[in-house]
Order: C-alpha cells, then sequence, then structure tokens
C-alpha cells in the first residue's frame, strides 16, 4: 500500500472555480479505491462552510518557517470517501472573498500554504511516498522539499510528482519578493526560479519535482513547443523523459443522464427519446422558438484561450444557419456584452446567460444536439467527455485533450465528434455546418454516433489506475 499526499488549491465540493477542483475532488476517491492510502491538503478559505463540511480544529497554531503568522488546521473527511482532508488556516491569507483574485501578496499566501503542507505532514507524523502537487499555487511544495527541506531526514524519501493543469497560469512576481519566500538567493538563477528578470514560481515546480505530467497526452507534447509552451518550452524539453501525459476523467456521480437531478427528464441509451423533453425546456428556457433545428450549445469561461473571438467572428453567419445557439458562462468583458448585443440582435437563434450556474449547465448538456470548443489550446477539458454521456455531439478544434477524446466521425469509423484543425473562424463554420447537415439529413447516423458516444468510458477510473501506475515509477525510477 502507497500513501499519498494529494496537493491542491481548490477541491469540489468545499470550493471550486475550475475544472482543478473537480479533478481534486475525484481523482483520490478513485485511486484509494485501488487499495493506497491518500490525504488531500488545501487551503481553509473564507467561502468554504465550516459546519457544512464538519471542520474540525486539531492544530491552533501551527509554527509556519520563513513567515510570522501561524497556521490553524482543521481535518474533516472528503464526502462519499474515508479520505482525510487537512486545511491550512490564515486569518491574513485566506479569509478573503476570491481565491485567486489578484491579489498584490499571492505569492506570500501560496508560499505559505506549501510550507504549511510540508510542517502538516511532520505535525501529524504521516510520512508519504508521494506528494502530488497541483499547479503554480502548489508549486512552492517541490521547491521548499529540494531546498529548505532538503536536509531534513522526515521527508528524504518522499518523491513528488508536480501536475500542470494550464500552462498559461504560473504565479510569476516581481524580483523584489524574493526574500519572501525564504530561500537562497543563489535560486534566483535562470536555471531555477528566475524568469525573464521575475519569479516564476510554477517553474520552480518543473525544476525541482522528481516527475512532471499534464492532463492530456496530446498537452505534454504541445506544451514542449513555442507555440503552447508560455516562454517554458525549453524546460519542458529538458524534463522530457520526466514529462507524462495522463487524460482526465469525469465523475459519473455527478454527471449521468440517468440520474442527474438537475435535468428535466432523466433518459439512457435506451431511453433516448427523452433528450428530446430537455431540448424543448431548453429552449423554451431561453425563449427560443421550439423548432427541430439542431440546438448547439457552450458552457465556457468567456476568453480567447476558449475560442470566443472565433464565435464572436462568426456570429454574423451562424445566425443565418439552420441552428439555435445558447452559451453560458462569465469571463472577459468584451466577450460578454459581445455576446449580449448577439442575443438581442437576434433573439430567435441565441440564448446568453451570463453566470455559472451548475444547474444551468446541467441542463445545457442534457438538453443540446452539439457542444461547441474550438479552442485556442486545450490542456485536457472536461465538457467534450460530459457531453458524449449525455449524447451531446461535440463539434472541438483539435488541441490538447480535444485531440485525445473526440476523434472525427468522418475519419474515423468509431468516430464521437466533429474536428477541425486550423483555428480559423471559416475553419469553425465548415465543421458547424458538417455537423448540421448530418443531423437534418441522416437521422439513423446522428442516433448512431449518439449512441455509441454514450457508451464510452471517460470515467476517473482510468485516469486513476494510469495515475497509479505512475506513481509507482517514480518509486522505481527515482
Amino acid at each position: 500500500m502507497m500513501k499519498i499526499a494529494f496537493i491542491s488549491s481548490e477541491v469540489f465540493p468545499f470550493v471550486k472555480t475550475g475544472g482543478l477542483a473537480d479533478v481534486s475532488g475525484s481523482l483520490p476517491k478513485e485511486i484509494s479505491k485501488l487499495g493506497d492510502e491518500l490525504i488531500i491538503i488545501l487551503p481553509k478559505y473564507k467561502n468554504i462552510d465550516t459546519n457544512k463540511f464538519n471542520l474540525i480544529p486539531i492544530i491552533e497554531d501551527l509554527k509556519i518557517p520563513v513567515f510570522v503568522g501561524d497556521a490553524r488546521i482543521f481535518e474533516t473527511i472528503l464526502p462519499d470517501s474515508e479520505i482525510k482532508v487537512y486545511l491550512v488556516g490564515n486569518e491574513e491569507f485566506f479569509n478573503r472573498e476570491d481565491l485567486y483574485g489578484d491579489y498584490s501578496d499571492n505569492l506570500e499566501r501560496f508560499s505559505f500554504f506549501s510550507l504549511a503542507v510540508l510542517e502538516i505532514l511532520k505535525a501529524i507524523n504521516w510520512k508519504p511516498d508521494i506528494i502530488h502537487s497541483n499547479d503554480w499555487q502548489t508549486a512552492m511544495v517541490p521547491t521548499y522539499l529540494k531546498t529548505l527541506y532538503d536536509s531534513k531526514k522526515f521527508l528524504q524519501d518522499t518523491k513528488i510528482l508536480f501536475s500542470i493543469h494550464n500552462l498559461g497560469y504560473q504565479g510569476i512576481f516581481d524580483a523584489s519578493k524574493y526574500p519572501k519566500l525564504g530561500i537562497d538567493e543563489k535560486y534566483f538563477h535562470h536555471k531555477y526560479l528566475e524568469f525573464y528578470g521575475k519569479i516564476n514560481l510554477l517553474k520552480g515546480g518543473l525544476i525541482f519535482a522528481d516527475c512532471l505530467n499534464t492532463v492530456s497526452v496530446r498537452y505534454s507534447e504541445e506544451i514542449q513547443t513555442p507555440d503552447f509552451g508560455f516562454g517554458l518550452d525549453g524546460v519542458l524539453r529538458q524534463r522530457s523523459d520526466d514529462l507524462y501525459g495522463i487524460l482526465n476523467g469525469i465523475d459519473y456521480d455527478i454527471w449521468n443522464p440517468e440520474t442527474d437531478k438537475f435535468i428535466w427528464k432523466n433518459y439512457t441509451v435506451e431511453t433516448i427519446e427523452n433528450k428530446e423533453f430537455n431540448k424543448r425546456e431548453l429552449q423554451k428556457s431561453n425563449n427560443l422558438p421550439l423548432i427541430d433545428q439542431p440546438l448547439i450549445g457552450m458552457v465556457t469561461r468567456l476568453a480567447s484561450q476558449k475560442g470566443l473571438d472565433l464565435i464572436v467572428e462568426s456570429i454574423d453567419i451562424l445566425k443565418e444557419l439552420d441552428m439555435q445557439l445558447i452559451v453560458i458562462g462569465t469571463g472577459d468583458k468584451k466577450y460578454e456584452s459581445q455576446l449580449k448585443k448577439a442575443s438581442e440582435l437576434y433573439p430567435r437563434k441565441i440564448g446568453v446567460n451570463i453566470d455559472f450556474n451548475a444547474k444551468k449547465s446541467h441542463q445545457i448538456e442534457a438538453g443540446s444536439d452539439i457542444f461547441l470548443m474550438p479552442s485556442k489550446y486545450e490542456p485536457c477539458g472536461l465538457n467534450q467527455m460530459i457531453s458524449l454521456k449525455y449524447g451531446t455531439i461535440p463539434v472541438v478544434r483539435e488541441t490538447g485533450g480535444l485531440a485525445d477524446s473526440i476523434k472525427d466521425v468522418d475519419k474515423y469509423k468509431n468516430g464521437n465528434g466533429f474536428v477541425f484543425s486550423d483555428y480559423s473562424a471559416i475553419e469553425l463554420i465548415k465543421t458547424i455546418i458538417r455537423a448540421i447537415n448530418v443531423y437534418k439529413t441522416d437521422k439513423e447516423r446522428w442516433k448512431k454516433i449518439m449512441t455509441r458516444s454514450m457508451k464510452q468510458d471517460f470515467s476517473f477510473k482510468k485516469s486513476a489506475k494510469t495515475y497509479r501506475n505512475l506513481y509507482d515509477k517514480i518509486l522505481t525510477k527515482y
């Protein structure tokens, strides 16, 4: 049996801003089912409900090196599991409205958290075989372990896996903050944390972790190129022998049209006709006419990374096509206003919800015929896999996890979506038209694609086994 400490800045259901929380709440559960012992450590943010999650204080004033303040440590259990969860409390750093925001002291906040992780392990006398850190907010865990803690015996045999969920977010700070990290000035060097005259916390994680992984095979290859490397492609090429790609999964306890509490009518492969009821209700709730046009859904962060520039550029043509479009999401104010304007101009064609609402996102997955993900880059993506489970056919750009999970129906016998390669509005429009044509002219083929997609397995069970094999490899290789 292996002991694994899973470190994340957000974990569902305690707190969530994005897909990292879903992974952090689901993956450890599936790994623990394979027989290993796991704990999870995350910050105790202001908006985590102490009573709801039965948080019990176990250490009142854990001394944290480098920093003046202490940490208050809470313990609970991850719902629907036996995994212990430890939360790091500190009024100064975590008693705020936002998890990340654009706080000027984010370097201090997440360096404090990273040190607290290592101090908790000592305080509870729990020596992991593997520490599994995630993204820039926990990148100082491997850095501190290999610098400040290098000579301390307690964790000297512990290995670190560092997972990159999105290389676009790196934790870059002004060089003047370097003394606050509390590590030797020799590490402010281009071989370590220095990055074009600034501090790059993620880079430290890439350098000091024993092993690295990204959340899809394609993305692990892409980030070693200048187009996707965000200035770190050279570092990643140097570490290519230690870099792996593992496709994320989804939690079918949450995303399953047979049991989904948020949708209007449950359905399975055998009762797939009930999906039509969800479509009509989705049209009604967005004031769209109840006509038999393919309904295209998007649940997305409104950002250029997600292809919103292509959507906006394509609106004048999309409104003329035999289709309807519903978008839900928040993000860049520019895209919010452009989409709202489009829905006002074309209310019979386009529905826009500028918010993030779990119930609505489930309803879009269940009620749409097609799901749109024209991402510029996509480390993994979860919605395309969710869509398959709901019989909603993805239209995606061939990048990252989208390329690993969606195969074009016109190129592969067992294809499950419609794929385009070039990042351009014209290619997006052509691919949407291909999907519309199949929907309108070949219902039998469309139904076969739907049922085939619904039967695919993109659960975290598969991901967990792959991670478990990687943990084994780390312990034998490093």
